[in-house]
């Protein structure tokens, strides 16, 4: 289950590829998770995908 609150979402995605996935698209296609839709939520919040560190800055 993914976390609904931004902040939350924002750590749980940023474990994930951390620890799990080689890049945004790996952990969205495994997780089953739209990436627009994702990142659409992550950017309301001021973060936005670093595919150089694999996280959300």
């Amino acid at each position: 289950m993914i976390p609904k609150d931004p902040v939350m979402l924002l750590s749980f995605i940023n474990l994930k590829l951390r620890d799990y996935y080689r890049n945004l698209d790996a952990c969205c296609d495994d997780l089953d998770i739209s990436r627009e839709e994702l990142t659409q939520k992550l950017s309301a919040i001021g973060y936005v995908y670093d595919e150089q560190r694999n996280q959300f800055v």
